[in-house]
């Protein structure tokens, strides 16, 4: 079906930034004397819409306001949980309502039948104007900040509100649990990543193989839910709200438990509500405020787990392939990775540094890997001696050798271990959390476990230019790929003999791919 562009020239789509978008929808809907809305979004975001097909901005068939609507008939959904600055004793719970309520709370205790603290909730109102076929939207989200916890701790928690108690009798099936991160580093834990993920039956079942894995949090590579469909970062994306409805649903099962990390994708960024495209994010997610500027680049930040800091990054900043957002933080994101990266490995505790972000450094498949990238983090990349690099955009699965100097430092066949202070950082590309497959380029076969390639061979492939081109390049750092769903499953382990222990599993829990990092061995 062709998108629609909302009168939206195809030459200017692709030169907007995204202020400019942002302004130029603005723009439209004043000369169409279109509705405008401001949304109750904490950090003062104007929330609004695009321009076209807009009409009033709640659905004919939509229930009655809030205020005549019981708050006992009013669930909530939507639960998940993410690390604040500090997981030891930060927690953020965040969730969804379908109408406003009054006095939203989380109860929280050491025993699921004993919830005596309660702490009160911030509400985050986005309001959507139906674009074309899609709806108009009203998303109430909700976030509690639970703070002073005690390390390596089990607490159950339910969400309510005025006429829902999580703690009545009708409700304690909602009682949820989370477990803050140990002072001492564990000898070994567990962490999964993908990106990608979209809402379909796919991603339920990558869900319920990494829940099983017992988590003990999860990184998102970006591209959430594609509310958004296109993520060209154009003025023309069509954009369904409710989407993010749908995928919360379908999310709670697992990040009802397990701290769901994300961050921002191309089909993250969302112009209708702020004029960097991340209002939409701001709303629904609350995230560790540890990044250089929280409440403008809420993707970005850092967290300390056992003897793992990881690292989030918002690669929109710096693609070449997608540059709505390039340059949008003049250097100061790249500026505090620097930064970053030299605490992290000053801090005595930490082994692995691990950094995940969305654009790809360093694939073969349908969007190859993005020269901004390369240009601005490879290099601290390198200096730090990063132990690995979690990326999506591509749907698929691929993982490299280990590079170093933008060539392979190190062969590492599936099964092997590499030495990030001696053989480079191993990249790979997680993009297989559930949204529509990509390929590899032509002639290329999968090589992964149970279908090793005959022989390794170079692959014609490509990287993206500031000016936007195509640069053609043959690679050999290319050594597992497979064209199916996955996800990552690391597996950490202390001690006197450090190793992160990397594994990509199928929805069914086959293995496709193993290796270990081992440092100064």
């Amino acid at each position: 079906m062709e998108i629609p562009d909302f009168g939206v020239p195809p030459e200017l789509a692709r030169r907007l930034s995204m202020a400019e978008q942002y302004e130029y929808l603005r723009n439209r809907m004043s000369r169409r004397r279109t509705l405008v809305t401001a949304g109750a979004v904490a950090s003062g975001l104007l929330t609004g819409c695009s321009g076209g097909d807009v009409r009033d901005v709640r659905p004919a068939n939509a229930p009655a306001p809030a205020a005549t609507v019981p708050g006992s008939a009013l669930a909530p959904f939507g639960r998940h949980l993410a690390f604040g600055a500090d997981p030891m004793r930060q927690l953020r719970i965040s969730w969804q309502v379908p109408l406003a309520v009054r006095r939203p709370f989380v109860r929280v205790g050491l025993r699921p039948d004993d919830l005596g603290r309660r702490v009160g909730a911030e509400v985050r109102d986005l309001t959507t104007p139906a674009l074309g076929d899609h709806p108009a939207a009203e998303q109430y989200y909700l976030h509690a900040a639970l703070d002073g916890l005690r390390p390596g701790t089990t607490y159950y928690y339910g969400v309510g509100h005025d006429g829902f108690d999580p703690a009545a009798p009708a409700h304690r099936g909602t009682i949820a649990a989370f477990r803050t991160a140990p002072a001492t580093p564990p000898r070994r834990f567990v962490f999964t990543a993908f990106g990608d993920q979209g809402v379909g039956a796919r991603a339920v079942a990558n869900n319920r193989v990494l829940l099983r894995q017992d988590p003990a949090f999860h990184l998102h590579a970006g591209d959430i839910c594609y509310a958004n469909d296109k993520g060209r970062g154009t003025a023309s994306d069509l954009y369904d709200a409710t989407q993010w409805d749908r995928f919360l649903r379908q999310t709670e099962p697992v990040a009802r438990s397990v701290p769901w990390m994300v961050t921002t994708g191309n089909h993250d960024m969302e112009a209708w509500y702020s004029p960097d495209g991340y209002g939409g994010q701001l709303a629904r997610f609350s995230l560790p405020d540890s990044g250089f500027d929280p409440r403008t680049a809420p993707g970005v930040y850092s967290f300390r787990y056992g003897n793992v800091g990881v690292v989030a990054l918002d690669a929109n900043d710096v693609s070449y392939e997608i540059p709505a957002n390039l340059g949008r933080t003049e250097g100061r994101q790249t500026r505090w990775l620097a930064r970053t990266l030299a605490e992290l490995r000053a801090a005595p505790e930490v082994d692995f540094v691990v950094v995940f972000f969305h654009h790809c450094a360093y694939s073969t498949s349908t969007h190859a890997s993005d020269g901004g990238v390369r240009a601005e983090w490879v290099p601290l990349f390198a200096r730090h001696q990063v132990d690995l690099v979690i990326n999506g955009h591509n749907h698929v699965y691929e993982r490299t050798d280990a590079i170093k100097n933008g060539a392979v430092g190190r062969p590492v066949p599936v099964g092997e271990w590499t030495d990030p202070t001696r053989d480079g950082t191993v990249y790979v590309t997680a993009g297989g959390g559930g949204k529509e497959l990509y390929g590899f380029p032509a002639g290329v076969p999968e090589s992964h476990e149970g279908r090793i390639a005959a022989r390794d061979q170079p692959i014609d492939s490509f990287r993206w230019t500031r000016s936007r081109d195509r640069r053609a390049e043959t690679v050999e750092w290319s050594r597992v790929r497979y064209r199916g769903f996955s996800f990552l499953r690391v597996e950490a382990q202390a001690g006197a003999a450090p190793r992160l222990k990397v594994s990509a599993l199928t929805p069914a829990g086959d293995r496709v791919d193993h290796f270990e990092v081992r440092r100064g061995r």
